[in-house]
């Protein structure tokens, strides 16, 4: 009886284990979206990775109920309800590409363009209706185009010169013939 149920144990955890190989990365990035961190330096987002540890341990704890369901959407309704418990205590910037939007725009954004949920199955995850749900995505992304980045944010910068160092001479331009 005992190896009948190690045996199931080791089942379980293989397949848990295959589970988060091919979905942890991407659950990881819509968890640091979620929190507006930085994408890079990778490891700059220590509270999407606390965050997504949460909820694979929760899917884990539930991996027997699944039976049927996608473990995929599992592990992200875990993910977004421990957010937004989490949002309603603190909310700081972080400096993530999200960071301009409120946690609610993010939560609506990331589900509906980047995980591509589709309306309905967002707004009752989230318990809004459709049309709020819609209102909120229109909004998140006229605020993002409407966010203005200083250039050097997102541009690479010139090397500067060193001390002493005099800049080149522009070339007199060529009259048109």
């Amino acid at each position: 009886m005992r190896e009948r149920r190690a045996d199931h144990e080791r089942h379980r955890a293989r397949d848990f284990e295959s589970f988060v190989a091919g979905a942890a990365g991407r659950l990881l990035h819509t968890a640091t979206l979620l929190t507006a961190e930085p994408l890079r330096p990778p490891g700059a987002n220590p509270r999407a990775q606390r965050l997504l540890t949460a909820a694979l341990a929760r899917t884990y704890a539930r991996w027997e109920r699944l039976r049927g369901e996608d473990p995929y959407d599992r592990a992200r309704r875990e993910l977004v309800v421990r957010f937004a418990h989490e949002v309603w205590r603190h909310h700081r910037p972080r400096g993530g590409p999200l960071d301009p939007l409120t946690p609610q725009e993010r939560l609506v954004l990331v589900l509906r363009l980047y995980e591509g949920v589709a309306e309905e199955q967002a707004a009752a995850l989230l318990g809004l209706p459709v049309d709020r749900l819609r209102a909120v995505c229109h909004r998140s992304v006229a605020t993002l185009r409407g966010a203005r980045r200083p250039a050097s944010r997102w541009l690479p910068r010139r090397p500067r010169r060193s001390h002493g160092e005099t800049r080149q001479p522009r070339r007199p331009m060529r009259a048109a013939p």
